[in-house]
């Protein structure tokens, strides 16, 4: 019987494990809406089951970090990065961390370098910045 390689895991090389294969990667702020709707379909029923420590917190960290304020900022933020060559992993991170210049994206996303110069990656750069100083 042939010994099956397990393929290691790198995100810096986009290698993720099969658990990922068919998963999306969400933008904070779009967790943040979806724990908000959340948390008001509980506040609306007439039970008196309380969120979870765990939903409480999560939804906190989302509050801080989350981005963008709007469901029309997501999507124009997602169209924008959509239309470059990126993996759902490079597209969810580069919304999220927002990096400000094409070094500081390429310093945490080493799968950027050699598919993006730096124009080029400035300029994408720009673009989510434009939507976040802009939003809905």
């Amino acid at each position: 019987m042939a010994a099956q390689a397990e393929v290691e895991e790198d995100a810096n090389e986009l290698r993720f494990g099969k658990d990922f294969d068919n998963a999306d990667a969400l933008l904070v702020s779009e967790v943040k809406m979806l724990l908000e709707h959340r948390k008001t379909q509980q506040e609306s029923q007439d039970d008196d089951t309380e969120l979870s420590e765990v939903f409480t917190k999560t939804l906190e960290y989302c509050q801080t970090f989350s981005k963008y304020n709007s469901r029309e900022t997501i999507s124009a933020v997602r169209g924008t990065l959509q239309k470059q060559q990126l993996h759902k992993f490079e597209l969810a991170c580069l919304a999220n961390l927002a990096p400000t210049t094409a070094e500081e994206a390429k310093t945490l996303f080493p799968s950027l370098e050699g598919r993006f110069d730096d124009v080029e990656l400035t300029e994408l750069l720009d673009d989510i910045r434009t939507h976040m100083n802009y939003q809905y």
